[in-house]
């Protein structure tokens, strides 16, 4: 597995690449182009200046996240195919600059869902964290307001303003979308991309919805294990694979994490490692990426990776704002290089157990 970190550009990240270069084990970023919208082409001139300054400073682009899919293609409406078009034109062009990674969802009209963005917890750290009933107490055009006077001045990923400004709109494109609907558009998606993601071997690794269930009556599709063997069968090809967030999938208790990475042998093309505690099933904060600091048992988890030869990127997620630092909520620097150096730790113990 090859160790990485999430970074957002240097004009809309707090942490830099010389930072990044400092954690032990860190080799790579997983970036994006944080400033292009759903269903705009990536040149190959800014995606080339995006790899060279990355090159520049030690690292190397280990692989996308995200190329955001268009509404119109998640709702199946009459502009899909220009939108898919355009998007298989950005996929070109990452193959072209000798990009083989990307990271993706299919979730409709929020990419994530929290209800707090800064709880605090017993160590005085604050950290994402998500309550069922303050969603159950709130109208979906409410909630962006409810969460954004703690993003820190950032913009949130899947909850652009302009895009909030739109949430009735949306709710009312999506209002005859259902999961049979959703899935049926995601393999109209795949079936027209999978042709240049052979030629280019760019593996497509779908993020699962988070939460793992409906919210606010919107579809969810990829939650569990069944679901997620129906996206891969649905279109069986390598290069149709996941996005394995331990957080994510997780949010849904009935998950058996370490069983569901085994049970994707070959088809998990990233891994998201991070630790949540659950307060009940429907209230739960992110924790440090430490398995007592949560509910999982990363070592199980790594384990997991490590047996079916996981050879992929891995990047520890969402962290805690510790040490006054102040970031996008999730994405600062330290609790994240702590996290990094702890699976690291891992996965050396689980390869020296097994040699």
């Amino acid at each position: 597995m090859e160790m990485t970190l999430r970074w957002y550009g240097s004009r809309f990240d707090t942490v830099s690449l010389k930072e990044i270069r400092q954690i032990p084990g860190v080799t790579g970023v997983i970036t994006t182009l944080y400033d292009t919208s759903p269903g705009e082409v990536w040149s190959r001139e800014r995606i080339r200046a995006l790899k060279r300054e990355i090159e520049e400073a030690g690292l190397h682009i280990s692989g996308i996240e995200s190329v955001n899919v268009h509404d119109s293609i998640k709702i199946g409406d009459k502009d899909r195919d220009l939108y898919i078009d355009h998007y298989i034109e950005t996929l070109k062009n990452l193959g072209e600059e000798d990009i083989h990674l990307v990271c993706y969802n299919f979730m409709p009209v929020f990419d994530w869902t929290r209800t707090e963005l800064a709880r605090k917890r017993p160590d005085g750290s604050t950290v994402l964290a998500y309550n069922q009933a303050a969603v159950d107490a709130l109208k979906p055009e409410d909630m962006f307001a409810s969460i954004s006077k703690d993003s820190n001045g950032a913009v949130l990923p899947g909850w652009e303003p302009e895009r909030m400004e739109k949430i009735k709109e949306l709710f009312e494109a999506y209002k005859d979308v259902d999961e049979e609907k959703l899935f049926a558009n995601l393999k109209y998606f795949l079936e027209k991309i999978m042709p240049v993601c052979n030629e280019y071997d760019i593996k497509m690794a779908i993020h699962p919805d988070d939460p793992a269930w409906s919210v606010f009556g919107l579809p969810r599709i990829i939650i569990n294990l069944p679901n997620i063997k129906r996206m891969m069968s649905m279109v069986d090809d390598v290069h149709n694979g996941v996005t394995f967030c331990a957080g994510s999938y997780g949010t849904n208790r009935a998950n058996d994490l370490p069983l569901m990475i085994r049970s994707l042998k070959g088809r998990i093309h990233f891994a998201h490692v991070r630790n949540l505690k659950f307060n009940s099933d429907d209230d739960f904060e992110e924790a440090a990426h430490l398995s007592s600091d949560g509910s999982f048992d990363m070592y199980e988890i790594m384990k997991a990776l490590y047996d079916i030869g996981f050879d992929g990127p891995i990047r520890p997620d969402h962290g805690r704002m510790i040490w006054d630092e102040v970031a996008m909520p999730g994405y600062g620097l330290y609790d994240r290089a702590l996290g990094a150096t702890y699976l690291n730790g891992l996965w050396e113990a689980i390869v020296k157990a097994n040699a």
